[in-house]
């Protein structure tokens, strides 16, 4: 089951459960899968951004992405293997490709500056992991300081037929999207899959935008499932108001550094993860925050029961 363009939908950004002592919780890795299954995903990422992948052994990488693909048999699995150099990458693809996943996720380093480097940075990564295997370019300049125009993103779309999706993480982000499903209008793009992350804060408007669904994560991944499907369905107040009733958590969990945290405490909560563990170095929640947190979920669960958690 192979990535294709056409992908639609919510495909989660899954985090990687660890149990205090740091050992990766493999019960959680198929209570997690089963949860991303039940509640409407159309796929699923693994060792994303916020999976901490840079903090597990390439061992370790393979293990969890290859427990997942098997755990969700019936949708696709796109695996990030954004390494510092070409064979860690190479490596690490050619595994997962062969457990079955559908396709990889690539991110820029922040040591790219012009636009021709960019363009051939994905060159040679396509070179490395082979142009048989569909890629997702990740554009996340907040976080990567590599800042993709839509004419760069165009120029790889054009030259890397591998290249099969975008995961659209700019900030503002809204006219990119526009310009690039124009570009497909006026022909000088062909069609890709866009979808967006940013822990889904702008969703609401980017699939109005034209873009395909979310490739995030938030602690609600059934709430972005919803969103999609009555967007897709004509139900734009619906969506709209679902929306803007996780708003103030959206908003709090996308904070930098302390969003995983917020993400796994809730997802502990919801039952989904036995620890809202980070694997060090981590940054842990103050019982302030957790207060904070907990008042959200009251808020929100006056709208949204799915919020109404057992108490502490």
């Amino acid at each position: 089951m192979l990535l294709t363009a056409d992908a639609k939908g919510v495909f989660p950004i899954a985090p990687t459960p660890f149990f205090d002592d740091g050992a990766i919780d493999t019960a959680s890795v198929d209570r997690m899968t089963d949860f991303y299954l039940e509640c409407g995903s159309t796929g699923l990422t693994v060792l994303g951004q916020l999976g901490e992948a840079p903090k597990l052994e390439h061992a370790e990488s393979v293990a969890v992405a290859g427990q997942v693909i098997r755990r969700a048999a019936r949708l696709p699995v796109v695996v990030g293997v954004s390494a510092p150099g070409f064979a860690a990458m190479r490596a690490l693809t050619h595994e997962v490709m062969g457990q079955g996943a559908a396709g990889v996720m690539i991110a820029p380093p922040n040591t790219l500056r012009t636009d021709d480097q960019i363009v051939n940075y994905y060159r040679q990564a396509v070179e490395a992991i082979g142009a048989d295997v569909p890629f997702v370019l990740q554009d996340y300049p907040l976080t990567f300081s590599v800042q993709m125009t839509p004419a760069v993103i165009r120029r790889i779309v054009q030259e890397l037929p591998s290249c099969v999706m975008l995961k659209h993480e700019d900030w503002p982000g809204l006219e990119k999207i526009s310009t690039l499903r124009g570009f497909e209008k006026d022909g000088s793009m062909r069609h890709i899959s866009i979808l967006c992350g940013n822990n889904g804060l702008f969703l609401d408007y980017e699939v109005e935008r034209g873009a395909d669904g979310a490739n995030t994560g938030y602690c609600f991944p059934d709430m972005l499932c919803d969103v999609v499907r009555l967007n897709a369905a004509g139900e734009r107040e619906a969506a709209h108001d679902l929306f803007d009733a996780h708003l103030p958590l959206l908003r709090y969990e996308q904070q930098p550094g302390a969003g995983l945290a917020v993400r796994k405490y809730i997802m502990m909560r919801r039952g989904i993860l036995t620890s809202a563990a980070q694997r060090r170095p981590a940054s842990p929640m103050s019982a302030t925050a957790r207060a904070e947190v907990e008042h959200l979920l009251t808020r929100l669960a006056r709208h949204d029961k799915r919020a109404a958690l057992p108490p502490v």
